[in-house]
């Protein structure tokens, strides 16, 4: 099979059908940018959201202390379960499936004063291992609360980013000296801006952190407010839940079946229905594009039909010489894979340059922070031409059987 006897008879055809064939080009071309640009807008989506997801911490659950509903061991029900800073190391020692835990302690409407400052701010007091549990990550220049500092109870602050720019405008807060309830506290940095879909005790940005220890000391608060766990990539959240209330059953005397006596946040489950949510979207964009590439492939089959009509002297010629039908097949079936391409690239070149400029503008918007930027990926590359093949094939295959069909005595006939 020669292909460039094959393109030079698509040139013929092309210049007798121009405006059929230019006008299915564009079909192809228009429906492609459309699978592409759903698919590329589904894809920042995810990726965007994602991201967000991350923001607050990657395959966490948050357990609060509840208040028991069943009766238990000769105890009432309606107990107040509070969490100590000893429980911590109770839940890694007694449930070994979960990576670490962490503590925090939570208080609002804490004075804050810098010079001529003076702020009501929101202060927790958490374990050292926020830093990786809650993506505490400080910006160049500056740490997050460590270990020596919880073990000594060290004043030191760690700062939100959007609290540091009401504390100190311009100035570089590292090394500058805070008074939080008229005590001074050192400030060793300053979190790095980031994006997060949820909270459970105020924004990130707004959040003055200090060591769990020096919380505890200065404010005499004997109870954690909550616990953060942090699981192996890919663990049954619901499993390791179980254990958790097994765990803390023993401990503080409930019910291990009383589902209100502890109240956890599993985010792990989630990230699971949000993965679900997204490939649901994924799918419906891409179907909506398909239907319109399904509207171009009925072209590319109608151009076909009408070639092979102009052409069947030419087909019952190159049969009587000898041409298997297979060969005929193969001609019109690569004729119509090259129609079906050439408008699906064209289609596929103008959606990535679209995107890719489009990213590529400096946009300040909180909407765009939260919804993301187009994103033309390999994967969805391989998903639009393998499409585009499959589509090629079958309007290209009718077509193709019908040309090889033909009998070589009776298209003689037509001229």
């Amino acid at each position: 099979m020669n292909i460039s006897v094959i393109y030079n008879v698509f040139i013929r055809d092309f210049r007798k059908q121009k405006t059929r064939i230019a006008l299915t080009l564009f079909a192809l071309a228009w429906g492609t940018f459309s699978i592409m640009l759903l698919l590329g807008f589904g894809a920042g989506l995810q990726n965007q959201l994602s991201l967000n997801q991350r923001g607050m911490g990657s395959n966490i659950m948050v357990i609060w202390g509840g208040q028991t509903s069943k009766p238990f061991k000769g105890m009432g029900k309606g107990r107040k379960i509070w969490f100590y800073p000893e429980s911590i190391n109770h839940l890694k020692q007694t449930v070994p499936e979960i990576l670490d835990v962490g503590g925090e302690y939570d208080r609002w409407g804490i004075r804050v004063t810098y010079n001529d400052v003076v702020l009501s701010e929101h202060v927790n007091g958490v374990t050292a291992n926020y830093e990786e549990l809650r993506n505490f990550i400080p910006e160049f220049g500056g740490r997050m609360v460590n270990d020596l500092d919880v073990k000594l109870k060290r004043r030191v602050a760690f700062l939100g980013w959007d609290v540091s720019t009401r504390i100190f405008k311009d100035e570089d807060p590292i090394g500058k000296t805070i008074m939080m309830n008229a005590m001074p506290y050192t400030v060793i940095g300053v979190m790095k801006e980031k994006n997060s879909m949820g909270n459970y005790s105020g924004m990130d940005a707004d959040k003055i952190i200090i060591p769990l220890t020096t919380f505890k000391a200065t404010y005499s608060d004997p109870y954690l407010d909550n616990l953060v766990v942090k699981l192996p990539p890919g663990s049954d959240s619901k499993a390791i839940e179980k254990l958790i209330f097994a765990s803390f059953s023993g401990k503080y005397k409930f019910d291990p079946t009383d589902d209100r006596a502890l109240s956890i946040w599993d985010t792990i489950a989630g990230a699971k229905e949000f993965n679900n949510m997204m490939l649901g979207f994924n799918m419906f964009f891409g179907f909506i594009g398909g239907l319109t590439l399904l509207i171009a492939g009925v072209g590319v089959a109608n151009i076909m039909y009408v070639s092979i009509k102009k052409r069947t002297r030419e087909i019952g010629i190159k049969m009587a010489m000898g041409a298997r039908r297979s060969y005929i097949m193969m001609q019109f079936l690569l004729e119509a894979l090259m129609i079906t391409f050439i408008g699906g690239f064209g289609g596929m070149s103008f959606s990535y340059i679209l995107t890719e400029t489009f990213k590529r503008i400096p946009i300040e918007s909180d909407v765009l922070e939260f919804m993301g930027r187009p994103t033309i990926s390999l994967e969805i590359g391989i998903i639009v031409i393998s499409i585009l093949g499959v589509m090629g094939v079958i309007s290209g295959l009718f077509p193709a059987i019908k040309a090889s069909s033909v009998s070589p005595v009776e298209s003689l006939r037509y001229e």
